[in-house]
């Protein structure tokens, strides 16, 4: 049975995996980095991607402000009103660095705070995720991407979030911001394994029933997160505040930073 998608949802896709293959080219010749002021690795990958997305999204949505990394870091932060996108479009640059496959393409809808359209794509594993909740109920898929041809979106897999099981969690912790903080967090909970995952993957694994629980406690962006969050409330997760807040994006008095967070699968 074909999985209902808007239209927005499929040509969200199309950027993405056009994207995609802008950054697969680039993984394939090693691209080198250099530090932007925050100390952050940046390639021509992230810029070419962010380039294209920018110029897709304009000419689909020609009327919604776009907040997207890159552009944030060279100083263009547009004015934005209750409906804007959050673009990253390479999360993950130190694993595309560290040739792991563990990055993403994020892009994000965000209506009145809140997410309501993600797309991650991590074009090395061929795996695209989306979430979808524009529409009468929530959608939340995972397809496959492969490089040659745009995701197989009518074969998608529908995703559930899953309770969290009674012999433990699985935890999902970054394979490079793992910190002291984060392991007394999780001491709280039956924590029965870990998985360690790169970029947003981390929210999707939790959509996909593969992990329970994701604690941050780190510096995130918004766009770093709102994409994932989408899929993840899709398949009925949630991402809150630490203390169970509600978690809300277009932050711009706070250079749209994050507070830290938790992921967790379906109640």
């Amino acid at each position: 049975m074909t999985v209902p998608l808007s239209a927005d949802a499929r040509r969200l896709a199309e950027i993405a995996h056009e994207a995609g293959r802008i950054i697969l080219d680039h993984y394939a010749e090693g691209a080198p980095a250099r530090l932007k002021d925050d100390r952050s690795p940046v390639t021509a990958a992230d810029e070419e991607a962010e380039a294209l997305i920018l110029e897709r999204l304009a000419e689909s949505w020609p009327d919604v402000p776009v907040i997207a990394e890159e552009a944030v870091a060279g100083g263009t932060i547009p004015k934005i009103g209750r409906r804007f996108f959050l673009v990253d479009p390479l999360d993950g640059t130190k694993e595309f660095l560290a040739r792991n496959g563990e990055f993403t393409v994020n892009i994000a809808l965000i209506e009145d705070g809140v997410p309501v359209l993600g797309m991650v794509l991590a074009p090395a594993k061929e795996r695209l995720f989306l979430g979808d909740l524009t529409g009468a109920a929530p959608v939340a898929v995972e397809a496959a991407a492969p490089t040659d041809y745009p995701a197989h979106l009518d074969h998608a897999r529908r995703l559930r979030a899953r309770p969290a099981p009674k012999d433990g969690l699985i935890a999902v912790a970054s394979r490079t911001h793992r910190d002291k903080k984060t392991e007394e967090y999780l001491a709280r909970y039956p924590i029965k394994d870990f998985i360690a995952a790169g970029s947003s993957l981390k929210f999707c694994l939790i959509a996909a029933g593969e992990a329970d629980i994701y604690p941050r406690h780190g510096r995130t962006m918004e766009w770093d997160t709102a994409a994932g969050h989408a899929v993840l409330a899709a398949a009925g997760g949630t991402l809150t505040g630490l203390d169970g807040e509600a978690f809300l994006y277009g932050k711009w008095n706070k250079g749209f930073a994050n507070p830290f967070f938790v992921a967790r699968g379906a109640a």
